[in-house]
């Protein structure tokens, strides 16, 4: 890679006004050829060198109109290196100082993965899925036109399911050690704000079934009866259903 060049064997002396170089000496990189070389280094997937490669066009050609660009693909490379903190701080300051960029809509997208990429199974902390389903949102309702906005949508549905297993895989552990509001709690929580996740159909089961254990039998019909409204032929409808016959 080029460096920017120092002026070997240049001398100062008082009042001296200029510095003599070698004619051997290199002009420093410009704006473009840094950026094409950081741009190598990307595509030979050297990406945490290409990031910060990026970085230095920013650093050194601040006012170039490579620098813009090279902003987003120092986050762009730091994504690639699953370096995710450097992404966002790199991605949050794109946002912050150019909303008007013709790529804007892809910092937000971007933002989004690197959340996304960060989830975790349902059995541990959930903070990156919401993170990320928040990102999403905002890519949906900022750029709806967008061709990010499409995949956002999906990985939505996605993230939201994740979510909702979460309460569920919580909630089963609470009911599994006879903590039964707890547990409604979870369940609740998914009947409330996860209406249309794969997770529904028991969650309102379960529904029934801590009403059931806990003499609330009017809640249970109620909860079952919304069960086997929205999923007739669900054989957590079925399984309701022998619960309500035995209360």
């Amino acid at each position: 890679m080029k460096h920017t060049a120092f002026y070997l064997g240049l001398f100062l002396s008082l009042g001296l006004l200029a510095g003599c170089a070698s004619d051997k000496d290199q002009e420093p990189a410009t704006a473009e050829e840094l950026y094409n070389q950081a741009y190598e280094k990307l595509e030979q997937t050297s990406y945490k060198k290409a990031a910060e490669d990026f970085e230095k066009v920013e650093m050194e050609h601040p006012y170039s109109k490579w620098a813009v660009k090279a902003k987003l693909m120092a986050a762009y490379s730091f994504y690639k290196a699953k370096d995710y903190d450097s992404a966002i701080i790199a991605l949050d300051r794109f946002i912050k100082f150019h909303p008007g960029n013709q790529d804007i809509a892809y910092a937000y997208y971007l933002k989004a993965l690197c959340y996304y990429d960060q989830i975790k199974p349902v059995s541990k902390d959930q903070g990156n899925t919401q993170k990320a389903l928040e990102c999403l949102q905002q890519v949906v309702m900022r750029f709806p036109d967008s061709e990010y906005a499409k995949d956002a949508k999906l990985k939505i549905v996605l993230a939201q399911d994740h979510l909702a297993g979460h309460e569920m895989e919580v909630g089963r552990y609470y009911l599994s050690q006879d903590n039964y509001l707890s547990a409604l709690n979870r369940f609740s929580t998914v009947v409330n704000y996860y209406q249309t996740t794969s997770q529904i159909e028991e969650a309102l089961y379960r529904q029934v079934e801590i009403y059931t254990i806990i003499g609330l039998p009017d809640e249970a019909k109620t909860a079952a009866r919304v069960l086997e409204y929205n999923y007739p032929q669900s054989p957590w409808t079925a399984k309701a259903a022998k619960l309500i016959a035995k209360s």
